[in-house]
């Protein structure tokens, strides 16, 4: 079994209540969706302020409060350049990372996590006789779905407002024949553990049930050793895996990972430094890559 760490500093200690990054969210996406058009002009603040709907000062102040960090910063995190500066470290960091088997000093801020992938036949019966509980909570990136079993978390997704039931059955959808229940006071201390870095402990390490077939827990596991703050491309995880010329296969199970955030499908960019598509909104990827920035900096 796996175990994977990401150690947190003083600054985690000082972030808001999940319902507090929830709604800086909110107002978070239109400045991250602004910034995306726009990055190449690099606008003044006063532009991105307008294009989200609230005074400068005030974004100035959600944003150090959401990600650490000033929108200008994040701006520039976001930027070609930093993607690809953050490209030309992976290959060293992901093997530095399998070398001292996925726990590195380097994995400042990341989630303490063991995993264990259900069987082949499990995945096969599409989950049929799988007891799986779920529920909404909030969160740095909107709301987050949470679905949960007796042996773990085995879901996390995330939905803007209003789209909560399409999230719910994009879930389902891949396992068809489990067992739904919705039970928010169960899945409630996993979505705390998930996005409060004051509970991500070593001698607490959160349980993550992967449900997939061979090959996609094989990339699962593999986005696990990236470490925050880093990227790698498709490629480089078809060389780890042992298959060179399955990048394409690679991103097909990137894209369905079933528990993202915590297995990190998003510092995963193109192998031109471009930071491209994701499942839940590329708008999103942006905004955990620049929260991550700001955890790291």
């Amino acid at each position: 079994m796996l175990q994977t760490a990401m150690h947190s500093s003083a600054r985690v200690t000082d972030l808001p209540p999940l319902s507090t990054a929830a709604a800086d969210y909110d107002i978070v996406r239109r400045a991250i969706a602004f910034i995306s058009e726009h990055w190449r002009t690099q606008p003044e603040i006063e532009a991105i302020a307008e294009a989200s709907g609230v005074a400068t000062s005030e974004l100035h102040h959600l944003f150090r409060r959401w990600a650490g960090l000033t929108p200008k910063a994040f701006l520039q995190a976001l930027t070609l350049d930093h993607a690809r500066a953050l490209l030309r470290d992976s290959a060293s960091v992901l093997d530095a990372s399998y070398e001292v088997g996925l726990s590195g000093p380097g994995r400042l801020h990341d989630l303490f996590v063991t995993h264990e992938a259900m069987s082949p036949g499990e995945w096969k019966a599409g989950g049929e006789g799988l007891a799986i509980d779920y529920g909404f909570h909030p969160s740095p990136f909107g709301t987050a779905l949470v679905m949960a079993t007796p042996r773990g978390l085995a879901g996390l997704a995330f939905a803007d407002m209003g789209e909560e039931k399409s999230a719910l059955a994009d879930m389902r959808a891949r396992w068809p024949k489990a067992g739904y229940v919705e039970n928010a006071s169960a899945t409630a201390p996993l979505a705390q553990r998930i996005f409060d870095a004051k509970l991500w402990r070593p001698d607490r390490p959160l349980r993550v049930v992967l449900i997939g077939t061979d090959f996609e827990v094989r990339v699962w596991e593999t986005l696990l050793a990236i470490p925050m703050g880093r990227a790698t491309t498709y490629s480089d995880i078809a060389s780890k895996i042992r298959k060179p010329k399955a990048s394409r296969a690679v991103g097909a199970a990137v894209g369905k990972n079933p528990v993202c955030f915590v297995v990190p499908c998003h510092r995963v960019i193109g192998k031109s430094g471009d930071i491209t598509g994701y499942h839940w909104g590329i708008t999103r990827k942006r905004a955990m890559l620049g929260w991550e920035a700001g955890k790291v900096a």
